[in-house]
């Protein structure tokens, strides 16, 4: 099976002619819709809206862009200071995008949404400048094989289409399906190379509560209609803590299937995630507590917070638990009394703080003020 030249041909009908069997219903913000054009809304097909997780400032990336619809929708709520980045490999898609590029740029009072032709799996790779390079440089030979693999790796390290911790906020919208299993790990990899320290993703995708059998996987026609490929539900987590994520979630989980077939059930979600600091684990004395109320709970990087219970943890971890707004109001922090010399955190798993180390200190994630 050649699942991408089945997305492409796919998709670049749905470029030319409204393909409803792609689309899910999505309930968009319709404010963000109103100065975008008709062709546009029309030729987009999605399963979710990850647009609501773009914050002021941010530089945001979609994978799989295809006609700009999310991208436009994004460059509103990015600001003067922000900017949205998309990548497709569809030609027809990037000539749909691109051709209201000037007027959405007037409409929104600067140009800050740019397309680029591109792998998601291989976001180093400028494909648009390899097909340059190819066009001045015919492969017919494994030499001339070996000189486009020599360029390419130049290209990457050199010239990389999207630089490494260059991005605020990955999104995509019911694409991820569509690449072949054997790039899905080299994808998620990409995927947290070029988000920053502390970056997001919320990738709305197509899940099954099933693994899809062979024989529907090998059908093309359901492949490249966002069904046979895919991720199996508790897989599609998985993935993405494997690559490296933390606070992997389910965000958004319609109760309601998209499509059943042959009893699996296909339904949107929204997967958030994070990716984390690429700091020291350095112990200065701080504590953390689960308020509850599960007896305990786990967190993507092994530790077991009982409830209640005053946990040791570094100081990265103190932060990410307590600051990033991941965990919510789930964890309560305490800074130490008093501070030493930071050493590498060494404490064995289940280390709890003592009253007495974080006595007085400052505590984070408490409630102010007096019940009475």
């Amino acid at each position: 099976m050649n699942v991408n030249k089945a997305v492409r041909q796919r998709y670049s009908e749905g470029a030319n002619e409204v393909q409803a069997d792609l689309c899910c219903p999505v309930d968009y913000d319709r404010e963000l819709l109103k100065i975008l054009p008709r062709e546009i809304i029309d030729k987009d097909y999605g399963c979710g809206d990850p647009s609501r997780y773009v914050c002021e400032g941010d530089v945001v990336l979609d994978l799989g862009s295809g006609g700009g619809k999310i991208c436009y929708m994004a460059a509103q709520l990015v600001g003067e200071s922000g900017r949205v980045i998309g990548v497709d490999m569809n030609d027809d898609m990037l000539a749909l995008a691109r051709k209201y590029r000037a007027e959405m740029a007037e409409k929104l009072g600067g140009d800050r949404v740019s397309f680029h032709k591109g792998y998601i799996q291989d976001l180093a790779l400028d494909v648009a400048a390899m097909e340059d390079w190819l066009h001045e440089n015919p492969v017919s030979d494994a030499a001339g094989l070996e000189r486009l693999q020599h360029w390419q790796a130049a290209q990457r390290r050199e010239r990389p289409l999207i630089p490494d911790n260059s991005i605020d906020l990955v999104i995509s919208n019911c694409v991820l399906n569509l690449v072949d299993e054997a790039h899905r790990q080299q994808m998620l990899r990409e995927i947290h190379r070029v988000l920053k320290p502390g970056g997001r993703v919320a990738i709305s995708d197509i899940v099954s509560d099933e693994a899809v059998p062979a024989h529907l996987r090998a059908d093309t026609e359901l492949w490249s209609g966002c069904i046979s490929g895919a991720f199996q539900e508790e897989a599609f987590l998985e993935a993405f803590r494997a690559a490296g994520f933390l606070g992997v979630a389910y965000d958004k989980w319609d109760s309601t299937p998209w499509r059943v077939v042959e009893g699996i059930e296909f339904r949107s979600v929204t997967l958030t995630a994070v990716k984390g600091e690429d700091t020291p684990c350095l112990d200065y004395g701080h504590a953390v507590m689960y308020r509850g109320p599960y007896a305990s709970v786990s967190d993507d990087e092994d530790h077991v917070f009982p409830r209640g219970a005053r946990m040791a943890v570094c100081e990265r971890t103190f932060r990410f638990l307590t600051q990033s707004g991941v965990y919510g109001d789930d964890f309560i922090g305490f800074a130490p009394a008093a501070p030493g010399e930071p050493k590498t955190f060494c404490a064995p798993p289940g280390t709890r703080r003592s009253a007495a180390a974080t006595k007085s200190g400052e505590v984070s994630g408490g409630d102010d003020g007096c019940c009475c």
